[in-house]
């Protein structure tokens, strides 16, 4: 499993050294592979020996599509990527049903983030065009995601299975930020790691759900 997540790691530095180079094209590539690396690391945890693993490996598959889709700028590929992720987040969210969830913790967590997605709608909202609805929608299905993955680590679940649905839900602020507000460098040096970060840790719930720890 480390060799599965060495191959993410390596490869999004090699992408962020290809992408200073103005090296798009191998940019691009090196970035497929890292995402690679995190279905790997989830098909060597034992994605397909549970229902969890095999819940949180279809929402990871997603996500790889969703990131092949936005190495491109366009609109409507951009719209398809967002699709991938939603459906990724849905994938999360029946993973953390199928583990089981604390209600009280669920729906707690959902009031508090409703406080941030407020803010961040209103930050996103002036440039969002056309793009408004699925955004809402975008913002929407993630937030009941990181509430799901509360509730799974009040249930019983592995403590990061929530980290890395915050991580997840920071880095696609940068993304965000990238699409409608200003696309600077920042976007890409600190949203990637949070991204990859918890795809990672996502994988490796997989893992610790297995072992009943």
């Amino acid at each position: 499993m480390a060799i599965a997540a060495l191959v993410t790691i390596v490869s999004l530095g090699l992408m962020f050294v290809a992408s200073a180079a103005k090296q798009e094209f191998l940019s691009g590539v090196l970035k497929m592979v890292a995402s690679t690396g995190f279905l790997a690391l989830a098909v060597l945890a034992g994605a397909l020996n549970s229902w969890y693993g095999i819940a949180v490996l279809i929402a990871l598959f997603f996500s790889w599509w969703g990131d092949l889709l936005l190495i491109f700028r366009h609109q409507t590929l951009f719209l398809l990527g967002l699709i991938a992720f939603f459906l990724g987040h849905l994938g999360f969210v029946a993973a953390f049903l199928v583990h089981g969830v604390h209600p009280v913790c669920l729906l707690g967590t959902l009031v508090v983030l409703s406080i941030p997605a407020a803010i961040v709608l209103r930050w996103l909202n002036p440039g969002l065009g056309d793009m408004r609805m699925p955004v809402y929608a975008y913002i929407t299905v993630i937030s009941i995601m990181v509430a799901c993955s509360a509730g799974a680590v009040g249930l019983g679940g592995i403590w990061f299975m929530t980290l890395g649905a915050v991580m997840f839900y920071c880095s696609d602020i940068f993304v965000a930020r990238d699409r409608f507000i200003k696309a600077d460098g920042w976007n890409r040096w600190l949203g990637l790691p949070l991204y990859y970060g918890a795809q990672l840790l996502m994988a490796y719930t997989i893992w610790f759900a297995g072992a009943g720890i």
